[in-house]
This record gives structure tokens, C-alpha cells and sequence, in this order.
């Protein structure tokens, strides 16, 4: 029998109100990681505005043959300054991504067992590798489905845009294909949790696929088949990938269960048996 004070301690079961207090403290470290975020989004946005998101508009008025300066137009005063709030702030979420996954962890970290708190690290990599792939893509597929816009629009319409609309939907497409990404962490961690099975999964192949669909619709806010098409396959893509991933670590936890179970047949069976003697003695 291990000494009292090498006896491995059990962590202390959280209450309604405990849960709520962690809570509050992820909800505020994640504002401020925003809140910092946002500052440097202010910092930069000049840079950004003319190196990154203004390259695009610019490619397809040349494409579209449009002779017309590659700049944005406000019609009111206030416009410029709420466009750079608002790409600041959304700058300021894809800065806090790392912080914000990590205080999501950490608050489902009580619900998970001994083993799956390792995977904290690779969570929080392959959550945020998944994010900036997903505005990776939204950002390359932006020119195409602008393009595409302009076209259909017909020749009669000139385009004119305002930093306040074109801004707005190239970060909020980089913001929708990001949390998109997210698509696979969420199966993954279901499978885990006991909520859903690989098999389930593989069975809901139709269902799956048109839903993908349609939420890819939901969420892409231009709207253009372009875009459609650029998030919907990579999703499908992702709940095969999911499905593979939660097999092999379901089927690794079900390879722990029955080792534990003999273990503890093995230790019930090593206490009985001095009972036993004494009661076939007797």
C-alpha cells in the first residue's frame, strides 16, 4: 500500500458556480487577447489595405478591362473610420485565435480524462492551422468570385465600391472559411465525447453532404457558386478525413478499456481469495 502522501490525489469536482467563475475568467482573458489584437489591426491597416486587400480589386479591373483608378470611394465621413474599426476587429479575432483556443481547452479540460488532457497542444495547432488555411483559401478564391460578381452584373454596371462593403465581405469570407475549417475538430471531438460514432458518421454520408452544402451557402456571405464550391468540397473532404482520425482513436480507447478492466478483475480476484480460503476452511 503506497504511503498517504504518494497516493495519486483526485482533482476536486467543480460545482455549477465553479464552472461559471472559470468561465468568466476564459471570457476575459479572450477580450483582452482581442482587445490587443484590435490595436494591432489599427496599427497595420494602411499596410494592409494596400497590400493585401486592395491587390485583388485591382487584378480584376484590369482583367475586366475597366479604365478606372484601383481606389475605394466613401460617401460618407463616417465610413473610412467604421471600415477600419471594423477590419480591426476582425484582425483582432484571427490575432487572438491561438488565445482563444487555447481558454476553449482549458474550459473542457475538466470534462476529459487523463490521456485526452495531453492533447491540448495538438489541438490548439491544428485548430489554428485549420483557421488560417480556411482565410487562406477565402482570400486566393476572393479574386475569382469578384470576378464573377462584376461579370454577371453585366456591362452596363460600373463598379464603385465603397471600402465599407468590399472590406466588410473579404474579411468576413476570410472570418466564415476559418471558423468553416473548424468543421473537423468539432466531429473529432464528438466521436471522443461518446456523442456521435464512426459508424453513425459513415452512415450519414448523404445527410452529411447535403448539409455541408448548405451551410456553406449560409455562411458564405457573397453568395457566388465560386465560393460555394471552394468551401463545400474541402468540408466533405475534411468529414471523411474526421471520421478516419475518430476511428483510429476510439478504437485506440477501446484497446485501454479492456486492459483496465483485467486489471481490476485481477486486483478484486487478489482480495477475494483470502476470503475464500477462510470460508472453505470454516
Amino acid at each position: 500500500m503506497r504511503p498517504f502522501w504518494r497516493r495519486r490525489q483526485r482533482p476536486p469536482v467543480m460545482g455549477f458556480w465553479d464552472h461559471v467563475g472559470e468561465l468568466r475568467t476564459r471570457l476575459i482573458w479572450s477580450v483582452v487577447a482581442i482587445a490587443v489584437g484590435t490595436i494591432v489591426g489599427l496599427i497595420v491597416y494602411d499596410w494592409l489595405l494596400s497590400e493585401v486587400f486592395l491587390p485583388p480589386y485591382c487584378r480584376v479591373l484590369e482583367s475586366q478591362q475597366i479604365d478606372r483608378p484601383c481606389t475605394l470611394v466613401i460617401t460618407s465621413p463616417l465610413e473610412g473610420f467604421r471600415t477600419r474599426i471594423k477590419v480591426s476587429a476582425y484582425l483582432g479575432i484571427v490575432v487572438a485565435m491561438p488565445v482563444l483556443l487555447w481558454h476553449l481547452w482549458r474550459f473542457i479540460t475538466p470534462a476529459l480524462d487523463r490521456r485526452e488532457k495531453k492533447w491540448a497542444v495538438p489541438f490548439v495547432l491544428a485548430a489554428f492551422l485549420l483557421f488560417a488555411s480556411g482565410a487562406a483559401l477565402a482570400y486566393f478564391t476572393f479574386e475569382r468570385a469578384l470576378e464573377f460578381l462584376i461579370a454577371v452584373s453585366g456591362d452596363a454596371v460600373e463598379p464603385l465600391l465603397g471600402p465599407g462593403s468590399y472590406l466588410g465581405l473579404v474579411t468576413f469570407m476570410m472570418i466564415a472559411f476559418g471558423i468553416g475549417f473548424e468543421f473537423p475538430i468539432v466531429l473529432v471531438f464528438m466521436q471522443l465525447a461518446g456523442i456521435v460514432t464512426p459508424r453513425q458518421l459513415n452512415r450519414a454520408r448523404r445527410y452529411a453532404i447535403v448539409g455541408i452544402v448548405a451551410g456553406a451557402a449560409i455562411i458564405t456571405p457573397s453568395g457566388d457558386p465560386i465560393s460555394l464550391a471552394a468551401l463545400s468540397v474541402p468540408l466533405y473532404i475534411f468529414y471523411e478525413l474526421s471520421i478516419l482520425v475518430g476511428h483510429l482513436l476510439t478504437r485506440r480507447r477501446r484497446g485501454w478499456q479492456p486492459r483496465r478492466l483485467r486489471r481490476q478483475a485481477q486486483v478484486s480476484a487478489a482480495s477475494d481469495a483470502p476470503e475464500n480460503a477462510a470460508d472453505a476452511g470454516s
